[in-house]
């Protein structure tokens, strides 16, 4: 192969990791030199090789050496335990880099040989990756010692300094962007659908509902009187929507979380969703005609209403009504989203649809943070009826 050199591997061990039995030595590709002309190789390397030599440069605030953070303890286990279980792959490299001066003329010659740097001092520097890292190690360490045949893809800088390391430690994690929240649950329902394994590990995890939540999103984007060409979907204009998949996703956390409700079948609780909205709706008929006018279909009217939906389901119930049928819940909620007041930003006092309605003009707004939600929740829970007796 073009531009490849052996990377020989002493491998180090502590006291305490049982002796690994792995390659001499390992193939890697000579890369283009950085701006600074440190020199970069690439290719995969078996996790044994590396445990036992790699040190993560943890920020010291007394020396004001190193610059990584300190690893997020609950991350490392979690991702051990799906390491453990078969269901986690490694695509992409992790960064590493080796210090030593004389590893720069190494590579300069066409080779980089281990045996030559450090004279027993850790030969790789973790500049990103050390979660990868630390769970596998936590893998091994519980007795998945198969995985130190794992081959690691890696790319290594040889000769940076701690400046050096540092700055592309910055690039790596400032330049990177999170996935939208909207298409990470889209794309994980789309695995939980293909992928075996995924819907017990979400289970384990607490966030299966996130699966649940975003089919019946989906569904309700597209098959809803109430809620079609009102929710937007990932890649979508905004157009004529009001709320995001992703905050209609949350918002039903605990509606998904209710006993009765979770135990229904998918077409069922659409048909209980969509009969509650629209008993809303009878009530409030302004506000879903003009729906950008208004709060009750946007963040905080969606956020507020599937808090309650629990309790005005059981309402329905305790009155014998079918939770599939609209009247049932512009019955229970009638009086309650009529005779709420608030005061809008002028100091007006306004109620029933004028509350929600939108801007300065309505009074919703004003509990739209997190603290203002539960005051706004708690202002509608005291006004719904009683269980009858």
């Amino acid at each position: 192969m073009e531009n490849v050199a052996e990377l020989e591997v002493d491998v180090m061990f502590t006291d305490e990791t049982e002796p690994y039995d792995g390659p001499e030595g390992i193939d890697v590709v000579v890369g283009p030199t950085l701006r600074s002309g440190t020199g970069l190789v690439a290719g995969m390397i078996p996790f044994g090789a590396l445990l036992g030599r790699y040190e993560i440069p943890y920020y010291n605030y007394t020396t004001k050496r190193g610059y990584q953070r300190q690893p997020a303890m609950s991350r490392v286990s979690a991702f051990a335990t799906e390491i453990k279980k078969g269901r986690v792959d490694f695509p992409t490299a992790i960064l590493l880099n080796i210090r030593s001066k004389s590893a720069i003329a190494a590579i300069r010659e066409g080779k980089l040989s281990l045996s030559d740097i450090g004279n027993g001092a850790t030969a790789f520097y973790v500049v990103d990756g050390q979660h990868r890292l630390l769970a596998l190690g936590k893998a091994v360490e519980d007795g998945h010692r198969q995985l130190l045949d794992l081959q690691i893809p890696f790319t290594c800088m040889v000769g940076a300094d701690e400046n050096e390391e540092m700055e592309q430690f910055y690039q790596v994690n400032s330049n990177a962007k999170a996935v939208r929240t909207d298409l990470a649950y889209a794309l994980l329902k789309k695995r939980a659908e293909t992928e075996d394994g995924l819907v017990e590990a979400l289970e384990e995890r607490g966030r299966a509902w996130q699966v649940t939540g975003q089919g019946i999103v989906e569904r309700l984007a597209v098959e809803s009187t109430v809620w079609k060409n009102r929710i937007r979907l990932p890649g979508m204009e905004k157009g004529d929507t009001v709320i995001t998949s992703a905050s209609m996703v949350s918002s039903l956390k605990p509606v998904l979380a209710s006993p009765y409700f979770s135990r229904l079948k998918g077409d069922q609780q659409i048909r209980v969703i969509e009969a509650f909205w629209e008993g809303v709706r009878n009530v409030l008929r302004e506000a879903f005609d003009h729906a950008t006018d208004f709060s009750i279909q946007k963040g905080v009217g969606v956020i507020v209403m599937h808090t309650l939906m629990p309790e005005v389901l059981e309402l329905v119930r305790d009155r014998g009504l079918s939770t599939t049928d609209p009247e049932a819940y512009e019955a229970v909620l009638e009086e309650t989203l009529t005779k709420t007041s608030g005061e809008t930003a002028e100091g007006d006092v306004v109620e029933g649809v004028d509350f929600w309605a939108a801007g300065a003009e309505g009074a919703a707004g004003q509990y739209s943070s997190s603290s203002g939600r539960r005051v706004l929740i708690a202002k509608l829970r005291n006004r719904l009826p009683q269980m009858l007796d």
